[in-house]
């Protein structure tokens, strides 16, 4: 957003910066901590929470800070905000709370931690900006549901892949384009990966063999390509997405998919494995004109009906502090809910499972994810993939099970169980027709 950084500058040069908390200390926690300390002038982070003291520090450590303040409660963290010393705290929920803070990023992958955390923020009239598509995808339409009534923003981020295809969505819909397929570029997608064949890239890389895994074993891409869907109104083609291989370039890619069914559908969200540019995004748009195709053709996007356009590149923490910087100058999500959900992701058994099993988490040996529309899961009673961990199996199930309700146990009093019945009760579900 090139209007931002002006925005930021005014406030630099008024004294005022931009006051942000963050809610977990990780890999990405350390690079949004570096990020706006010592490039985004006209914003400061003032508190961050996570639920070790010693992570919370490296975060300010790494970024050069030396003088750092601890706090247990509310009152502390407060009085350390209004005296500009650099405050950290395992009181997550005292840190969504505090005065002095104008918006929270919530970066720890979490469902119910995350959601209680974000339920405060919401209620002290802080925006929220979510680095956890996880959450999003599991109960982001009650969420965003009360913070519209709360007058604050909560978004999806710039620099995750489902924020950098919106901004590439809003994009191609500013220039008169009807956007029909909004897609991630993969390198992988094995869903029978997990911790312990990706140890080693892990170590690499500094980051937590769990949360790689869930990108390789498909997870991540289904929670990030159902909130692109929740936000722009689009479905998907079929349960778990297309998802075609193609060693190509995206540009090319377009020969695909069937533009009679992207129309038909309204638009889908997909990912394809192998393709140029990667990492990047890209969206397929067509345009109605014959004129204006011909203008498309002239500057060398093809004579279509399908038009590609593409970022070969997401930058994730580097981008996080724009989406800071456009809630609470410019009240703009980078990413939100339309209304109710348009696409869930779904539990399905990563091995053959016995009656008696605890499920684990995201990431981990016993379960991934993939997309299936709203309209299927309610109908079936599938078990949403963000409330499956720590529910106990009520039968055996064989590889690649989707699970229902009716074959776990859910653990009592969860506050993301009660927010997701909310939100079932809140929305009416949209009949999709999908191509099966």
């Amino acid at each position: 957003m090139i209007i931002v950084d002006r925005a930021l500058q005014e406030r630099a040069a008024a004294g005022n910066p931009v006051r942000v908390g963050m809610i977990g200390a990780g890999f990405m926690g350390r690079g949004i901590t570096n990020q706006i300390r010592n490039s985004v002038p006209g914003m400061e982070i003032v508190a961050i929470a996570n639920r070790h003291l010693e992570g919370a520090l490296r975060c300010y450590q790494e970024a050069g800070v030396s003088e750092i303040a601890r706090a247990d409660d509310i009152r502390t963290i407060e009085n350390k905000i209004r005296a500009g010393q650099p405050v950290v705290t395992e009181n997550a929920e005292a840190l969504a709370a505090a005065a002095g803070i104008d918006a929270i990023i919530e970066v720890t992958g979490t469902i119910e931690h995350a959601a209680n955390v974000v339920r405060i923020a919401i209620n002290s009239g802080k925006h929220v900006i979510l680095m956890n598509a996880e959450l999003d995808g599991t109960v982001g339409p009650i969420l965003q549901e009360r913070a519209r009534d709360a007058g604050v923003v909560l978004t999806a981020c710039d620099g995750d892949q489902p924020g950098v295809q919106m901004n590439l969505f809003r994009f191609v819909k500013s220039i008169g384009l009807r956007p029909l397929l909004c897609g991630n570029v993969k390198g992988l997608q094995d869903p029978y990966r997990n911790p312990t064949t990706q140890e080693g890239f892990a170590r690499k890389w500094g980051q937590a063999p769990h949360m790689v895994t869930s990108f390789a074993d498909g997870t991540k891409i289904s929670f990030e390509q159902a909130i692109v869907a929740n936000g722009t109104g689009m479905t998907i083609a079929k349960r778990g997405m297309l998802g075609f291989d193609y060693d190509g370039h995206v540009d090319d890619a377009v020969s695909l998919f069937d533009v009679d069914q992207l129309q038909e559908l309204g638009g889908i969200v997909d990912y394809v494995v192998g393709a140029k540019p990667g990492p990047g995004v890209f969206v397929y748009g067509t345009h109605d004109d014959p004129r204006q195709r011909h203008y498309l053709d002239l500057y060398k996007l093809g004579s279509g009906p399908l038009y590609s356009f593409y970022t070969p590149y997401h930058l994730c923490h580097f981008e996080v502090p724009l989406s800071v910087a456009r809630a609470v100058l410019f009240n703009d999500a980078v990413l939100q809910p339309l209304d109710g959900p348009r696409v869930d992701v779904v539990t399905t058994a990563k091995t053959d499972l016995r009656a008696g099993t605890v499920l684990d988490g995201m990431g981990w040996y016993m379960t991934y994810g993939q997309c299936e529309t709203a309209e299927i899961t309610a109908r079936q009673h599938l078990l949403p993939m963000g409330l499956a961990e720590g529910c106990r199996l009520t039968r055996d199930l064989r590889r690649d099970d989707v699970l229902t309700y009716e074959d776990v146990e859910v653990p009592p009093g969860r506050l993301c169980d009660q927010l997701r019945e909310e939100q079932n009760n809140r929305f009416t579900v949209l009949s999709t027709t999908t191509s099966r």
